[in-house]
């Protein structure tokens, strides 16, 4: 329970001192095929407004083969996303629409330790954005903890929190970073539901974000 306690404060500071920002809306769908005891199959929705529903900022559709190395705890993926942006021309009410091909590979390693469930993701992407090439390299680190059940069990309320921070191979290297905090909500092995508030920050501007989040294993 320290370890949540120091989490949340951590968070909380975080926002309390961020700049003035719009709040939108992600709602994010994350599926798991296991096609056998090496092989699975990776599939995500993203659709990202500027207010509640209904203002397109961007939709991610991102899939992917990833293969275990070990039995549970180390997976290494190969992936493919298609990216449509909906970005503002300044202060008007024009949209720029920007549409993106990416390959990514990444690696996922997991420990757990007591109620806390930590996950590392390294991932490297290449961007094809129109007619320009971009690589980008992202780290992201997560923990789940769990709240009323001393593990991750069916039925279980957890606290999950993370932070990413993405860096560049070129022009201004560090790109953006996201910090984390949410609620979620483990039905069984195969359905968890979370809700989720977001700050992201990019090259001096913060934006902020409330993330609706469903994942299913199958």
């Amino acid at each position: 329970m320290k370890t949540l306690l120091a989490v949340i404060i951590i968070l909380i500071t975080s926002i309390s001192f961020s700049q003035q920002s719009e709040l939108g809306n992600w709602m994010i769908y994350f599926g798991n095929k296991k096609l056998n005891d090496k092989f699975n199959l990776h599939h995500e929705v993203q659709y990202r407004n500027y207010n509640a529903i209904g203002d397109l900022e961007q939709l991610l559709l991102r899939g992917g083969i990833g293969y275990n190395l070990t039995p549970k705890n180390n997976n290494v993926l190969l992936g493919y996303g298609f990216i449509r942006s909906e970005n503002y021309l300044d202060t008007t009410d024009k949209k720029n629409i920007v549409n993106e091909h990416r390959i990514y590979q990444q690696f996922i390693t997991k420990q757990h330790v007591g109620r806390v469930y930590i996950q590392h993701r390294y991932r490297f992407e290449q961007r094809f954005i129109e007619t320009n090439f971009k690589a980008r390299f992202r780290y992201f680190l997560a923990l789940n903890i769990a709240l009323n059940n001393k593990e991750l069990t069916d039925k279980t309320f957890y606290f999950s929190a993370y932070n990413e921070i993405f860096i560049n191979n070129a022009n201004s290297i560090f790109d953006r970073n996201r910090l984390y905090g949410g609620l979620g909500y483990r039905v069984n092995n195969s359905l968890r539901f979370e809700l989720g508030y977001m700050n992201q920050f990019l090259n001096g501007n913060q934006r902020d974000q409330l993330n609706m989040i469903v994942g299913f294993n199958f």
